[in-house]
């Protein structure tokens, strides 16, 4: 069975759990690079296309909308749980796979020590580095940048050590409600990403309200108004040029405001029982799928 996960430029956090976390949740010969057999664990990943002969084996993906929707009725997909209810109804699945994002099964592995003296930090979606400039927001601000195309493990540390994480990133809610760090999670600066994040707070019955956070830039700020990606070349010609730079300034401090300001609001944090649960019916999920596939090579 082949692992398999979106693979960015950069690296994006949520999608590079999925080279870490599953090698401490199933058997070390689970995985190889048969590509008639697709393991889809974390991210918006369950899409149409996938080569359409090969078995999809779906543990904790959700739909993303970021493709049309695949015929999972086909004979060529297998569900063991997904991300929420958004998901169950988008393809029409059976609503009890509805569990939760796979990620919250960080809870059952090794995690890193906690980083030390982060106060409040802040991840931009990792579409934000480029396009914005999250860093001079944060330093403004006094707030720590947390960049979620570094390693895993650095991310990791960084959410545990942290007292509240305000997040653009969908997995830097997931993770730190996993591990129990409040969050703030803010209003995507494009909308095409904002379906999934209300198909995870409510497996978890979370009251998700996304704040406003203002644009760290012409480039944001576009991408704000027009709900484009903020990426062509007109507006990255026009966000860099040398007249636009006052006004790129004003955002920056603008965004630093805008980020303190949160850091005064009641964070979000799912209650333990709902945790607990979700984490249980998971991992009973993932021991299904290891006895199921040991006993398949048994008789292979």
């Amino acid at each position: 069975m082949k692992l398999t996960y979106f693979q960015g430029d950069p690296p994006n956090f949520g999608d590079e759990l999925n080279a870490t976390m599953w090698q401490h949740l199933l058997p070390s010969d689970f995985f190889d690079d048969d590509p008639s057999e697709l393991f889809v664990g974390i991210g918006s990943v369950i899409q149409h296309d996938y080569p359409a002969a090969a078995k999809k084996v779906v543990v904790g993906s959700g739909y993303g909308g970021y493709t049309k929707k695949p015929d999972v009725h086909d004979g060529t997909w297998e569900f063991h749980f997904v991300r929420g209810p958004q998901t169950t109804q988008a393809l029409g699945l059976d609503p009890q796979l509805a569990i939760a994002d796979a990620a919250i099964l960080l809870r059952e592995t090794p995690l890193p020590a906690p980083a030390k003296d982060i106060k409040v930090g802040f991840m931009p979606h990792y579409e934000s580095i480029e396009r914005g400039n999250w860093q001079k927001a944060c330093a403004l601000a006094g707030i720590t940048f947390i960049d979620p195309s570094h390693p895993t493990e650095k991310v990791l540390a960084e959410i545990l050590g942290a007292e509240l994480v305000i997040t653009e990133a969908m997995h830097g809610a997931i993770v730190s409600d996993a591990l129990r760090t409040p969050w703030i999670g803010v209003r995507t600066m494009h909308h095409v990403h904002r379906f999934k994040w209300h198909d995870w707070a409510n497996a978890l019955n979370i009251d998700y309200n996304p704040a406003f956070l203002f644009p760290s830039n012409l480039r944001e700020a576009w991408a704000l108004s027009t709900g484009r990606g903020g990426s062509g070349a007109r507006v990255t010609a026009i966000s860099k040029s040398r007249a636009a730079q006052p006004l790129n300034a004003a955002c920056h401090h603008m965004a630093a405001r805008s980020l303190q300001k949160l850091a005064q609001r009641a964070p979000s944090l799912s209650l333990d029982a709902e945790t607990e649960r979700a984490t249980d019916k998971a991992m009973t999920a993932v021991n299904r799928l290891i006895a199921q596939y040991a006993s398949n090579r048994a008789f292979a």
